[in-house]
């Protein structure tokens, strides 16, 4: 960049810049956004000077049109449906699912200390939902022998808890 480009610049700067991020805060109501438009209209000057000329019309209002086109190019592209600033971070709150995970790998590996029978009869009555009645026919067992398996099998699974570290 010469000392005349610098100048040029900076002699914009000076006399439109204040002017210009204000119409530009007007059209978009973001503070930020302003400022990156105008730097972008800034910018374009510098690399366009023979727009600038007097005889081709008034500079800053080749400046407002230049920003209210990036303003429009801006709200048309998709960057601005993917992107949305905010003041302030919005209060959301995320779910810490690694203690239901971390429950979850304790209770699978309590039941691998479980009896087959015992396991299978737990997996039919509590992890797939199925009455007694569902249970025996589906496991080719009498009704009562489903009871008593759960029974005794909760009683296992619970001393395997136990045996585990689990108090609750």
């Amino acid at each position: 960049m010469t000392e005349a480009d610098e100048e040029l610049v900076r002699a914009l700067h000076d006399e439109h810049a204040g002017a210009l991020w204000s119409y530009v805060v007007s059209l978009t109501g973001d503070r930020a956004s302003a400022h990156d438009v105008v730097q972008e209209t800034l910018l374009r000057a510098w690399r366009h000077p023979e727009s600038l000329d007097p005889a081709r019309g008034s500079t800053r209002g080749w400046l407002f049109t230049v920003a209210r086109r990036l303003v429009i190019d801006d709200w048309r592209s998709a960057r601005n449906r993917r992107e949305s600033v905010h003041a302030d971070v919005p209060d959301r709150v995320v779910v810490d699912e690694s203690e239901q995970v971390l429950q979850q790998w304790v209770v699978t590996q309590a039941l691998t200390r479980l009896s087959p029978e015992h396991r299978a009869v737990l997996g039919e009555c509590y992890f797939r939902g199925r009455s007694v009645a569902e249970a025996a026919r589906t496991l080719a067992i009498p009704e009562g022998t489903v009871k008593s398996r759960t029974h005794y099998a909760l009683m296992n699974l619970r001393l395997a808890l136990q045996e585990m570290g689990v108090s609750r």
